[in-house]
Formats: C-alpha cells, sequence, structure tokens
C-alpha cells in the first residue's frame, strides 16, 4: 500500500475529526479555480473536504484541523516560497468552497460558516525580553531578522507528518502532503500506521481513550499550553471554535505592538476565510511580520514543478 493510499483510505473511514501536521499541504488541483493542470493531483485535500460535505449532508458533526509551518522552509520572499504558498491557499480555497456548498445546499449556511468544521493553523513563539541580560541592539530597520529579534517573535516550524483520525487511528511518516511524496514515483517515502484494536469506537462504543488519544492531547496541551474539557470531544463545535478562538487569540499578540510573553503556540492560520469560504489576505496584514512575503503567496513563472 502505498503512502498516498493509506491516507485516503484513513480519511475515507473517519467518523468524527481528522488532526494533521505536515510540513507542506497542497494538492488536488484537478478541483483549483485555475492552474488545474498544475500536476499537484494528490487526492488528501479533496478528500477531506468531501468527508466534511458528507457529514454536513448526513446533519453529522465533523472537525479537520490541520496544522503546517507559517510559511515553508526558505526565504518567505523566495520565489520557490511564494509559489508553494499560493498552492496551497489555491488548496485551502477549493475545501471551503466544497464545504460552504454544502452548508448552502442543506440550507445551514446561515446557522454555520466553513471554518465550523475545517481549520488551519500554524506555530509561533514570542518572549518578553529578559531584563537581566544585555540588549543585542541596535537593531536595522532595514534588516528583517534584526526586527525580528528585536520584536522577539519567530516561528516554530513545523516538520512532522502525520495525521490522527478518531483517536484510534495514526499514520506517522516521511511523506509531505504534496505531489513529490504522495506520487509515488519521486521522492522516496516511508510512513508507519498504527491502532488499538481494544481502543477503538467499535469496540468501546464511545471516544478511544488509548495511546492515540493520549499522543494527540499532549500535541495539544504542548501547542495549546491548556488542556480543556472540549478537548476530548476534538468533532465538537464548541471544541472546534475554542481552539479557533485560541489560535485567534496567540495571532494577535503575536503580532501586537506590545512583547508579551506566549503561553501557547498554536496560532490561527493568518488568512481570512468569509462566511463563504473565500480565502484572502488579512486586512492590514497581509504579508508575514517582520520578514516579509505575502502570506496566500504569489504566481511567480518558474519553469521546474518541485513546488508541488
Amino acid at each position: 500500500m502505498s503512502v498516498h493510499t493509506a491516507y485516503v483510505n484513513a480519511i475515507r473511514g473517519a467518523q468524527h475529526f481528522i488532526y494533521i501536521e505536515n510540513q507542506y499541504f497542497l494538492g488536488s488541483s484537478f478541483n483549483w479555480d485555475s492552474h488545474r493542470d498544475v500536476g499537484a493531483n494528490n487526492l488528501i485535500p479533496i478528500e477531506i473536504a468531501l468527508k466534511i460535505a458528507n457529514k454536513i449532508y448526513s446533519n453529522e458533526r465533523f472537525s479537520a484541523y490541520i496544522v503546517v509551518p507559517m510559511w515553508p522552509e526558505g526565504n518567505p520572499t523566495g520565489t520557490p516560497t511564494q509559489r508553494i504558498l499560493y498552492w496551497q491557499k489555491m488548496t485551502m480555497q477549493m475545501m471551503y468552497e466544497i464545504i460552504y456548498k454544502a452548508l448552502k445546499e442543506v440550507g445551514l449556511d446561515g446557522t454555520y460558516e466553513p471554518q465550523d468544521y475545517l481549520n488551519f493553523f500554524c506555530l509561533g513563539n514570542r518572549e518578553a525580553e529578559d531584563t537581566t541580560c544585555t540588549s543585542s541592539g541596535p537593531f536595522s530597520a532595514s534588516n528583517p531578522q534584526d526586527q525580528a529579534r528585536k520584536n522577539r517573535r519567530f516561528m516554530v516550524y513545523v516538520h512532522s507528518k502525520g495525521m490522527i483520525v478518531d483517536d484510534e487511528y495514526v499514520i506517522i511518516g516521511s511523506a509531505n502532503i504534496n505531489q513529490r511524496s504522495m506520487e509515488g514515483t519521486r521522492d522516496t517515502e516511508i510512513a508507519m500506521a498504527a491502532y488499538q484494536p481494544q481502543h477503538t469506537w467499535a469496540n468501546m462504543l464511545s471516544a478511544p481513550r488509548g495511546q492515540i488519544f493520549g499522543y494527540r492531547m499532549s500535541l495539544w496541551a504542548e501547542h495549546i499550553g491548556a488542556i480543556e474539557e472540549s478537548f476530548t470531544r476534538p468533532e465538537s463545535l464548541e471544541c472546534t471554535r475554542q481552539v479557533r478562538h485560541i489560535g485567534q487569540q496567540n495571532w494577535e499578540k503575536f503580532i501586537s505592538s506590545h512583547v508579551t510573553e506566549m503561553k501557547g503556540h498554536l496560532l490561527k492560520y493568518p488568512v481570512s476565510i468569509d462566511s463563504r469560504g473565500k480565502v484572502n489576505p488579512l486586512s492590514g496584514c497581509a504579508t508575514f511580520p517582520d520578514l516579509g512575503g505575502n502570506i496566500c503567496g504569489s504566481f511567480l513563472n518558474i519553469q521546474e514543478n518541485l513546488t508541488i
């Protein structure tokens, strides 16, 4: 079985929620608004969106949480990075459009929004200055690295590649969610999947509480800096909105002109998602703090296809 097939089968079998951490998240380009022939045809993003849509049609809860880096490795203003961010935005847009269409078709578009089912996050940190240490200034206003040091903020890079489904099944490995990793004939990848037979929804007739549950809760505790009761029910609307709210609060602390110590690292991914699922730059924050680079990326014409 290929890594791609393992992901797709797990998503199709999911009943309650999906939690993903990955260095990249792009694919299903055949269903994008444009650039459909770019070749990023892995099914993972569209399978998640269709899973959510099917749950909406069935009037059932389902949530997907996806954690990616603030920007992929490299200079955020560089051509390859900007192009990857552009593909990522196209992927997000395609997914949210599918979810909004499902909500509209069942008449729930006035009650719920796409982010009640699907949310993207990144990780970052900010540390108040240690007054016992000598300042490392002066800082140059024209040097992005100096500004990041002055403002004492930096992203926490997400290099993990894994997915948890329903707290009963986990995939961990080397594969990114992009075409290079998932095509099967390009980058060499490895992955393992695991579950505990005695800790499944079918066996327990309730939410599993095995080691996979413990693994997810430990990740959330580290990323969020707290444990809330709703985290035990990640598919619930309460949990979905609470985690998104925490991520939004952390992002506001991250970009504030006032430096404060951040207890948690989970940030809502800095794009605007309206009630119809349209993805746009954040008002007043279209570029990454300090270092620059369009958060939604730019379609810059380069010949090779390594960015997919």
